[in-house]
């Protein structure tokens, strides 16, 4: 499914088989519920005429944004409502992206621990499928208000599950 402002009315009611658990270098984009279209911008380049190693970061940051208003767990409207912190990013870089190119992003979560959400992440080119880069993020719930972390919600858990398949 690509990113819809109203997601939630695009959750299938069944899913599939899930692929397995880990990093996952060479799984194709229709192993992600959810991808999201990426607008290559100038200023996303760096000298060398690529999109410089940054914004890959920011790419996901927009996936992960996206998943969670889609699903219905943050609505945007207040920075301390949000509900997660990232504790840890690693991104594999597999091929440049250029000014013009095509590229999109695939999201998932692949575990919900008692404080923390495992993302997963496929950038590729939109024509060709070729994986741009993979990547996989932890975030950690958390409560700006209170200045600690908290539990998974239990409204997110139940969300996120019924959307991912997680069992």
């Amino acid at each position: 499914m690509t990113y819809d402002a109203d997601l939630r009315r695009n959750v299938p009611k069944k899913l599939t088989a899930r692929p397995p658990p880990g990093m996952y270098y060479n799984k194709r984009m229709d192993s992600f519920r959810l991808t999201i279209p990426i607008d290559v911008r100038y200023s996303d380049l760096d000298p060398q005429w690529h999109v410089n190693n940054a914004k890959f970061l920011s790419y996901l940051e927009q996936a992960r944004v996206a998943y969670i208003r889609g699903l219905g767990l943050w609505d945007g409207k207040d920075f301390f409502t949000i509900g997660l912190i990232v504790a840890d990013v690693h991104i594999a870089y597999l091929a440049p992206i250029n000014l013009g190119q095509r590229v999109r992003v695939g999201i998932r979560v692949a575990h919900i621990g008692n404080k923390s959400l495992r993302f997963e992440y496929r950038i590729e080119d939109e024509d060709s499928g070729a994986a741009c880069a993979t990547a996989e993020s932890v975030m950690v719930a958390y409560d700006y208000n209170a200045n600690t972390s908290m539990r998974v919600p239990d409204d997110w858990r139940a969300k996120i599950s019924a959307f991912e398949g997680l069992g």
